[in-house]
């Protein structure tokens, strides 16, 4: 009897939805745990063992990166914190034969790894025809845009008042000088107000408006001008979600200065200085050292 290997990240797809099969709310550990039991405990303790470059088990890895593209498809969602849920769609999937094709191949999955990292590699290009550093170029702007994904989605959770905070915390991040949070009844619209500079000299108001499909409409741009007090014309205006027309053009025509900040612009920021994430693990790329052996 041939042994197995360990499954690709794909194959673990319709494990995953067999377990959830029932329609049950789980925890994502129970989930792997379950998987394993029922599809993979077969396999030999070696490897079983395996671990990625950061330590991690593999096959634990791979399941998680399935429940990762299926939750990105559709087919499963994250109802609460740790929690994991088909979805109809989910249910509704070919029974035992859905391929990473079909995810892939999703406009929700295309749109989500367009970035200016990825777009230097196609999405359908042959792995024997990428190069090594293609292929770990490409692993890491995936794994930026997933983390990016999560990041968005925790940020729409949390409370609206925690929300504000974290701003702060990001433009203090990004070199501004200290910031004071606004009472959170009165403020007039103003969320918090920080420092361009160490010394206080400037200061900026900021308004951050937390929402999940909303836009940010030209009369929320409006009133956050009205509010801002003549001891400034700088504000920045950050949500969750996205600006519309007319809000982009107010912003715009204001004798104020305006920096309007959306979701993935926040992500983006919050991902570049360290708010919200945290590194799991660095890898050394080793070249040869020609220097070494000149004579």
């Amino acid at each position: 009897m041939t042994q197995r290997d360990l499954p690709k990240f794909h194959e673990t797809f319709n494990p995953i939805l067999d377990i959830l099969s029932n329609g049950k709310t789980i925890h994502y550990r129970e989930l792997l745990k379950k998987v394993i039991a029922k599809y993979y405990s077969d396999l030999s303790a070696e490897l079983l063992d395996q671990k990625t470059q950061s330590g991690e088990p593999l096959i634990l890895n791979r399941i998680a990166w399935g429940k990762s593209y299926l939750k990105k498809g559709g087919y499963i969602i994250y109802p609460e914190r740790g929690m994991v849920q088909i979805t109809e769609k989910g249910k509704n999937s070919s029974e035992g034969k859905l391929q990473l094709k079909d995810i892939d191949g999703e406009s929700n999955i295309m749109d989500f790894y367009v970035n200016e990292k990825a777009k230097s590699i196609p999405h359908n290009t042959e792995i024997k025809n990428a190069s090594p550093q293609d292929l770990i170029d490409r692993g890491i702007s995936e794994i930026e845009a997933q983390v990016k994904l999560e990041l968005l989605e925790k940020l729409k959770g949390i409370d609206p008042y925690y929300f504000e905070k974290v701003i702060l915390i990001l433009l203090k991040k990004m070199g501004y000088g200290d910031f004071i949070e606004t009472s959170k009844s009165g403020d007039g619209g103003i969320d918090g107000i920080i420092n361009e500079d160490k010394l206080g000299l400037d200061k900026i108001y900021i308004q951050a408006k937390r929402y999940d499909d909303n836009k940010v409409r030209e009369k929320d741009i409006r009133n956050f001008i009205g509010a801002m007090s003549g001891d400034t014309t700088k504000g920045v205006f950050v949500t969750t979600s996205d600006f519309d027309k007319g809000a982009v053009q107010k912003a715009h025509d204001a004798h104020h200065t305006i920096i309007l900040i959306d979701g993935n612009k926040l992500v983006d920021l919050m991902h570049q200085f360290d708010v919200g994430v945290q590194i799991k693990s660095t890898y050394a790329v080793k070249i040869l050292d020609d220097d070494f052996f000149e004579a």
